[in-house]
């Protein structure tokens, strides 16, 4: 299938409240989106939301590189564009998800089909720290339909402390406890923060050290009291191994844009079970597309709340049809494909760029 026409969009989305994690305050998501159109008019959307601290790539770099990609690929064939895109897999792995993931949903991608209306979990993100706002909010999210409470830690590793036996205190065991450190903690910490967890209600504690801290992860699981996570860490199948070799978790999070693909995250999943351990799937800093093309790869394979609710940050919908949210699950319909909404995405672009098989830029 030839690629006739391919538009890049550069956004900055900004969030109905600050997203506070361990290295920094998300106030707007910087995107990239791709959509590409073969003869005929059908169209693929793959999307690329930048996490400075998250990935190496960065908006400005990944900007650039996406407007390199589309002069090239432009008037090109899927299978000439997915074997040019491998190098970039490893390279500028966000960059190429968006890409690729143009191209599986353009060319009816099995993953998104959706024979049969499909709910899929997902956890509830819980910010307070002070009891009454603890109790408050976390009233919310239950009557919300949330079964799973994500809560960053990573900070101080003694008031983190602290702040999660308050959690504990006020839910007693009405839901369960996601704690995520975002590679906040240094080896000391992490082991002291983990070691002394009351496991009542934690379901797990996410990556407290850095990516590339492997002796960390090890030491940190070793003497944790809950089951340990690892994200940041896995950027591809030799990590997953990795991680299961050294008895480094539990579990292990994959995210779509870190994996390139459909296929490629749906590999990694079996991947996950084949290391005897237990996949999470989902991204909180994605929007519609990217949630819900994970949310279509997690049902019947995911078993506990997925993390791609990054599609209810924003302070507005770039769909037309938005991706549909309900008592903690997101729906899933058959025939669903996302459109995108002209008005909502030009009050978000930073820039824009098309590009046609006649070598045509505008």
């Amino acid at each position: 299938m030839k690629i006739e026409h391919i538009a890049l969009y550069r956004l900055r989305v900004p969030l109905t409240q600050p997203y506070r994690l361990a290295f920094g305050v998300i106030r707007a998501f910087d995107t990239v989106l791709v959509e590409a159109r073969a003869a005929g008019g059908r169209s693929g959307l793959g999307e690329a939301t930048y996490l400075t601290g998250y990935t190496d790539e960065t908006i400005e770099d990944s900007w650039s590189l996406a407007r390199q990609l589309a002069g090239a690929y432009a008037g090109l064939g899927t299978e000439a564009i997915r074997a040019s895109l491998e190098p970039y897999f490893e390279a500028a792995p966000f960059t190429a998800t968006a890409f690729n993931t143009a191209l599986e949903m353009l060319t009816g991608e099995r993953h998104l089909e959706i024979d049969i209306p499909t709910r899929v979990p997902v956890l509830g993100l819980l910010h307070a720290t002070a009891t009454a706002d603890i109790e408050r909010e976390s009233a919310e999210l239950f009557g919300q339909g949330y079964t799973t409470l994500k809560v960053k830690v990573g900070f101080d590793a003694g008031r983190d402390a602290a702040m999660v036996e308050r959690i504990q205190r006020v839910l007693r065991g009405r839901g369960l406890i996601r704690l995520d450190a975002n590679q906040g903690y240094n080896r000391q910490d992490a082991c002291r923060f983990a070691a002394n967890l009351a496991p009542e209600g934690i379901e797990l504690f996410e990556q407290p050290c850095a990516a590339g801290d492997w002796e960390s992860a090890c030491e940190v699981a070793r003497v944790a009291a809950v089951p340990m996570m690892l994200d940041e860490s896995i950027y591809g199948l030799d990590d997953i191994r990795r991680a299961a070799e050294l008895k480094a978790a539990r579990y292990i999070k994959v995210k779509l844009m870190k994996l390139g693909g459909l296929r490629r995250l749906a590999a990694a999943i079996d991947t996950i079970r084949e290391c005897g351990m237990e996949p999470v799937l989902g991204n909180g800093v994605a929007g519609d597309i990217g949630c819900w093309m994970e949310a279509c790869v997690a049902r019947g394979r995911i078993h506990n709340a997925g993390e791609m609710n990054g599609f209810l940050k924003p302070s507005s919908r770039l769909l037309k049809n938005p991706l549909q949210f309900d008592r903690g699950a997101i729906l899933l319909e058959p025939g669903y494909l996302p459109e995108f909404n002209p008005d909502a995405l030009a009050r978000c672009t930073v820039a824009k760029q098309t590009f046609q098989a006649n070598g045509f830029c505008l």
